[in-house]
């Protein structure tokens, strides 16, 4: 069964995945493709960046975790990587660049031991730190087991670039042992060079094709041969006359003829080439043919750096086959997971955040009903385990609890000044409108009437006509007598409370808000099938 993860993928890879368990690793680390050059190399104390520039979320500043997983590199035995790693942080300071890379390399480190001696990594990064993530990996994999570099072009040029527009991501791919899996990936026919060269259709089923020349190009005696009466050519001909006779009854000759249909044999035959059985040329290392998501994009679903999911395709089809295990380390909303089990492979996903797994989980379950079998390890299961979360973060349990009861978290689940909002709900209004509702989140114990009266002002001052406040408390008299002062809404479907308490206890008794029928916050995941049926390879522990 495949499993996804929520918890650090250091410690995710440590405590549950075996050795040599996994057929092909893609990450795309969720830190450079956000970043601003200048503070990737700000030190700690904030020198050597612009302070206009706001800081992101994935920042991995320099600090303990950093110094630990030098540490923990120096102690892994791979003395070219402890040597590089310590010359890197002498080169370049302990700024956050370099602790992108200590933590980087730690799990590198892992990443390799799990991986198969057939397997694969591909590494997705931009050119900001592509040239220090391939001296990590040469350290990891040995230099002797690097690929390609591939570069795809992920977006188009910009007008108001300052320099050359930044269009392209690099994606690293390192194998494990000269041994590996590879299914070669073809170009596509261009139209015109169709259109060109294979002109001729005999109108027979087996569809266009060209002639191509059957004289040797060079002396053969023994294919000097007259065959059905064309004299051979000078240096003979290019097959065996068992070949020959194979193609002629296949119907793969085409013989010249004259005005009168007799044979021509002052011309010579030529062999039918046929389209769909002449194969493109091998994909290169540069894809421009993998367009971006777009904001009409059909599978969007809303999260800042989704990758289209024919990119992980192209990968996932070239480097594993039908059963295999993909792991993604950093799966954000998902897109490798989905294309693995689109394509008929098991899958490893692991997330920090809840809101990325709850994004999964939803796209997997929209996108493949029953067909998609899955374990989600370390996210919520019980009261109990929902009560800690609230307590430890309060922030992953907003984000958590808001999209169970199908929301969306403030601001795709960023901190941040959220003016009194949460999350949203977005529900079928009059005359089938989609209108929205607001979501109000107390993780604590200490919650009062006043919290209550805090939501029914903003919905006021937003406009909106319905009120959710969810508490991971049982709600007090007052607080429930507050929320029953703003009254019902009547629609289409009903009527309902204007503004009303759920609690965390009620979600885990198998109840649900009293709401009009709700519309996916994000864009729902477009239902597919597998190209290879989910049980090709499905016995037994995945890990």
């Amino acid at each position: 069964m495949s499993k996804l993860f929520y918890g650090d993928n250091l410690e995710v890879l440590r405590a549950h995945v075996a050795d040599a368990s996994v057929d092909l690793i893609y990450l795309d680390p969720p830190f450079n493709s956000n970043a601003s050059y200048n503070i990737l190399f700000r030190a700690p104390n904030g020198a050597g960046a612009d302070a206009s520039i706001e800081a992101f979320d994935d920042t991995w500043a320099w600090g303990p975790a950093a110094s630990a997983a030098l540490m923990d590199i120096t102690e892994s035995g791979n003395h070219r990587l402890h040597v590089l790693m310590q010359a890197m942080r002498t080169a370049i300071g302990e700024n956050a660049m370099m602790a992108y890379l200590a933590m980087m390399a730690v799990r590198l480190v892992e990443l390799h031991r799990v991986l198969k001696p057939t397997g694969s990594l591909y590494l997705h990064c931009d050119p900001t730190a592509s040239h220090y993530l391939k001296l990590v990996l040469d350290a990891v994999f040995g230099p002797e087991n690097y690929r390609n570099e591939i570069t795809w072009k992920r977006t188009t040029t910009h007008s108001d670039s300052k320099t050359w527009s930044k269009i392209t991501d690099i994606i690293l791919f390192y194998t494990k042992s000269p041994e590996f899996i590879w299914n070669t990936p073809r170009e596509i026919h261009d139209e015109a060079y169709v259109t060109a060269k294979y002109r001729l259709n005999d109108q027979d089923g087996r569809g266009r094709y060209r002639l191509d020349n059957m004289t040797s190009p060079s002396p053969r005696p023994n294919m000097m041969y007259e065959w059905i009466g064309f004299p051979f050519p000078q240096m003979g001909w290019r097959y065996k006359r068992e070949t020959m006779q194979r193609l002629h009854d296949e119907g793969r000759i085409w013989y010249p003829v004259d005005r009168d249909g007799k044979p021509d044999t002052r011309r010579r035959p030529q062999l039918k080439r046929y389209l769909e059985e002449m194969a493109g040329g091998v994909i290169g290392s540069v894809w421009t043919d993998i367009p971006p998501l777009n904001s009409q994009a059909q599978e969007r679903l809303g999260y800042p750096t989704q990758k289209p999911i024919a990119l992980l395709e192209r990968i996932i089809s070239a480097s594993s086959n039908p059963g295999d295990v993909v792991l993604d380390p950093f799966c954000g909303c998902g897109t490798a997971v989905d294309a693995a089990q689109k394509l008929g492979r098991r899958w490893i996903g692991i997330d920090v955040t809840h809101l990325a797994i709850g994004l999964v989980e939803k796209r997997l379950r929209d996108g493949y009903g029953d067909q998609v079998r899955f374990e989600t390890i370390g996210s919520p299961r019980d009261l109990a385990s929902a009560q800690r979360l609230a307590q430890d973060d309060p922030h992953q349990f907003q984000a958590w609890i808001t999209l169970r009861l199908g929301g969306w978290p403030w601001m795709g689940g960023r901190k941040g000044g959220d003016k009194g909002v949460d999350g949203y709900f977005y529900y079928v209004g009059a005359d089938g409108a989609t209108e929205t509702g607001v979501i109000s989140v107390k993780a604590g114990g200490h919650i009062n009437p006043a919290m209550v009266r805090d939501l029914g002002r903003v919905m006021q001052r937003d406009g909106h006509r319905l009120g959710l406040f969810v508490s991971a408390s049982p709600p007090t008299k007052g607080m429930t007598d507050e929320a029953n002062s703003h009254g019902l809404i009547e629609t289409e479907f009903g009527r309902y409370p204007a503004l009303q308490i759920f609690t965390l206890a009620e979600l885990f008794q198998d109840r649900h808000p009293r709401l009009p029928p709700l519309v996916s916050p994000h864009r729902r995941a477009a239902r597919v099938e597998t190209r290879v049926s989910h049980q090709a390879g499905a016995q037994g522990n995945l890990i």
